[in-house]
């Protein structure tokens, strides 16, 4: 742990702007949209805006408490970082044992609320995600460069929180845990979705950021990539795989064919594109542009998705 980390440190320094970069907002507002996505997807005739936004509530506390429990297991090479460096807590100027305190509210708290106020189901799925993303995930990334892929999967559940929230409580004549809801057709899609849809993202800032990763003692895709190779035909190779994706949801009759389909072959040609570009010079300028791309590319989708859903 960073010796210029006092532990006398107290909540009270934390001013509104390090308890945005402690919750990681920003990124939390991923898993917000996410959510509410699925959940719109799936409602029924007797959905409410009281069960939409218990639901949004409990995936967003669990989501701000994730974001605090890993920067507390990543302080010391956050510290090595130019851009994590300052960070509430490599910097000092919040202790370790209070932003354990912080984090461990907000995880409680989503989960007895999704419990009490949205179903069982969606705080199972609101656990997993706390236990892929803090105990596979965070670990991994100091072992292997497989934890990209695991860290994909803890940021393709959000939706399916949303998804299975939207079905509610489980009538007098369903099982306790109804796991027919995770296997439906729009809850596929949807998993399949951000899971694909995060690698390319993340392999740019991979390629981006690789000398910090390096310095933070990370295990990423691309530290021994020195000329990029491997990193953009990844990318590439998931890009090209959204492209076939986007059949499935018309083929399972999800959305209308008419609408949906030329809409979203467009916006995957645009990301296998620039991934194409990527892939012929990988430079930063190209895994920029490429980045850039999977910042319009998701809300451009789940917005198509949601406009031409059945």
């Amino acid at each position: 742990m960073d010796s210029s980390i006092d532990a006398t440190t107290t909540p009270s320094r934390l001013t509104a702007a390090d308890l945005m970069v402690l919750t990681k907002f920003r990124l939390s507002t991923l898993v917000i949209v996410t959510t509410f996505v699925g959940f719109w997807l799936r409602r029924g005739e007797g959905w409410s805006l009281g069960l939409l936004l218990h639901t949004l509530l409990g995936s967003t506390l669990a989501a701000f408490g994730a974001a605090v429990f890993n920067q507390l297991m990543e302080i010391e090479p956050d510290s090595r970082m130019k851009r994590t460096a300052d960070r509430p807590l490599p910097a000092g100027r919040i202790s370790p044992s209070a932003a354990f305190g912080i984090g461990w509210l907000l995880s409680a708290m989503a989960l007895i609320h999704l419990v009490k106020m949205v179903n069982i189901e969606a705080a199972a799925i609101t656990a997993l995600t706390l236990a892929v993303y803090l105990f596979v995930y965070t670990p991994l990334k100091k072992q292997s460069a497989v934890n990209t892929l695991v860290g994909a999967v803890s940021g393709a559940l959000p939706p399916l929180i949303g998804w299975v929230g939207a079905a509610g409580q489980p009538g007098p004549d369903d099982p306790y845990f109804r796991w027919s809801l995770l296997v439906e057709p729009g809850a596929l899609f949807l998993f399949a979705l951000l899971f694909l849809w995060q690698l390319p993202h993340f392999l740019a800032i991979n390629w981006m950021y690789r000398d910090e990763y390096l310095r933070g003692g990370f295990v990423m895709l691309a530290n021994e990539d020195e000329h990029g190779r491997t990193t953009s035909t990844h990318a590439l190779g998931y890009a090209v795989a959204m492209v076939l994706l986007m059949f499935y949801p018309v083929y399972e009759g999800l959305v209308v064919t008419a609408w949906f389909l030329p809409f979203a072959l467009l916006l995957s040609g645009w990301l296998c594109l620039l991934a194409w570009r990527f892939f012929q010079k990988p430079e930063r300028l190209t895994a920029r542009k490429l980045f850039f791309c999977t910042l319009a590319y998701l809300p451009g989708l789940l917005l198509l998705a949601a406009l031409t859903w059945r």
